[in-house]
């Protein structure tokens, strides 16, 4: 077997822009009247735990959810696999496998 002794790099870089949601909440929260003042905070808790989601698990789920939407069972690796790269051409197969293999976690 060849293994290479690179550091395994992340197969999909997560972009994020739960700051600036969570900013343009304080600020309609600062001006919202009475009644819209609930809806808001409880707005600002969701982005709050989804801001603070490690980028492995926002990797999961949205393989999970793909692969869920797609019909496939997350531990059929094969399809799994194929279905990402099918959907995502530019997925290496490592990166494919090494994506399935962590939603399946």
């Amino acid at each position: 077997m060849f293994r290479s002794h690179k550091a395994q790099e992340e197969p999909v870089v997560v972009i994020r822009d739960s700051l600036q949601v969570e900013s343009d909440l304080r600020q309609a929260l600062e001006a919202a009247e009475a009644g819209e003042r609930a809806g808001l905070d409880k707005a600002l808790r969701i982005v709050a735990e989804t801001a603070a989601a490690s980028d492995a698990l926002v990797r999961r789920r949205w393989v999970r959810e793909f692969l869920r939407e797609s019909g496939i069972d997350v531990h059929d690796q094969v399809a799994a696999v194929k279905a990402l790269r099918t959907a995502r051409p530019s997925l290496s197969l490592a990166a494919s496998y090494q994506l399935v293999k962590e939603a399946s976690e």
